[in-house]
């Protein structure tokens, strides 16, 4: 008998995240022997719905040696297959469960960034032009990531993916309108002293659309406005390596010095391309489960009390026009057992040691979410 928990999760994915609509086409891309229960449980929703379900298989350890010996041409050949296909298609579900999250840790960082140069068409229009969400599966390797039994991280990521996203979509309501009122935010703490402009550019609710877990609220800086300094207090993976103690200088908007545990390493990241050094997204975290870091981006982003700061391409319904094959949030915890720190909107504290301050946004506390 299915999980009645992967069932629920299978039924929000399709119809609420998605809402995919009879005569629709919704393509499942799908990692590691794990997530089975789940992806067959997604195709019999599509199919409930008069939809039509296609499947994806993907595996990172395949993908390395391709990656190994790929060329530029052989990316553009398969950016033109994969952008016909997401365009046949009206959704796109995500669900990733490998067994080795660092398998792409010893791919040369210029084939990994060519290639995702080359393929950036294919996530831009899957972006911009779907209905479409990606999540993780509880699997035993993020279960050890977490530093939990299987059994107590299936249970956290249940209570986190399945709670009543409808709720905190009209918790955001209040945050969204003062960020889109705003002009100047100031962020400060441990290591860090930011000033930036969001004038004139929307905020997006992220409430179990796009990313289950979910539980953040995005805008953009305007380019050329950040200034001061960003130290970043969680590790991060991205392809395949973990980045520790990141610190960012920026001048006019470019990150003009870079340190983390492998300082040459993160230079050679942000030198992709040009827009690698900018920042293309700011986010308030507000998830009431998710407490910690597990070196999971879909986790980490949503965490309680953090905000997170994007080098690299803006998304186009809080564009700042920055461009580039790089999107790599980088997530600071605020609450007080990670040193705290301010957020201020036009010099108004709006969030202290990771909790909202203004009445209008103490929804958003973790004990007002759950």
């Amino acid at each position: 008998m299915t999980d009645p928990r992967i069932q629920a999760l299978a039924k929000t994915l399709v119809n609420y995240s998605c809402k995919v609509e009879a005569g629709q086409r919704a393509l499942i891309s799908w990692e590691g022997a794990e997530t089975k229960p789940l992806v067959l449980e997604i195709i019999k929703e599509v199919q409930r719905g008069g939809a039509q379900p296609f499947t994806e298989i993907r595996d990172s350890e395949v993908q390395r040696q391709i990656l190994l010996g790929a060329e530029e041409s052989q990316a553009a050949f398969l950016n033109g297959l994969q952008l016909a296909e997401m365009k046949g298609m009206d959704a796109f579900i995500a669900v990733r469960g490998g067994a080795n999250a660092s398998e792409l840790s010893d791919v040369p960082p210029e084939k990994t960034a060519m290639w995702n140069r080359v393929l950036r068409p294919v996530l831009d229009y899957r972006v911009n032009h779907t209905n479409w969400v990606v999540l993780r599966y509880p699997t035993s390797s993020m279960a050890q990531l977490a530093g939990m039994s299987h059994e107590a991280f299936e249970d956290f990521y249940f209570d986190v993916c399945n709670l009543d996203y409808s709720k905190m979509d009209r918790a955001m309501d209040a945050l969204k309108a003062r960020m889109e009122a705003a002009d100047r935010v100031e962020i400060k703490g441990p290591g860090t002293d930011l000033s930036f402009s969001i004038k004139g550019m929307p905020a997006v609710k992220c409430a179990g659309e796009k990313n289950i877990p979910d539980g953040e609220i995005y805008t953009a800086p305007v380019r050329d406005s950040v200034n001061g300094v960003l130290s970043v207090n969680t590790q991060s993976e991205e392809l395949g390596f973990t980045y520790e103690n990141i610190v960012f200088e920026f001048g006019d908007g470019k990150i003009v010095r870079a340190e983390a545990n492998d300082t040459a390493r993160i230079g050679a990241l942000l030198d992709t391309d040009e827009g690698a050094r900018y920042i293309g997204e700011f986010s308030f975290g507000v998830n009431p489960y998710i407490l910690h870091p597990m070196k999971d981006t879909l986790f980490d982003e949503k965490i309680a009390g953090s905000f997170h700061f994007t080098p690299g391409n803006a998304y186009e319904d809080a564009d700042n026009g920055n461009r580039s094959a790089v999107h790599w949030d980088l997530v600071t915890i605020q609450r007080e057992d990670y040193g705290g720190g301010e957020i201020r909107l036009d010099g108004e504290l709006v969030r202290k040691d990771g909790l909202f301050v203004p009445d209008d946004l103490l929804c958003l506390n973790p004990e007002n979410l759950k």
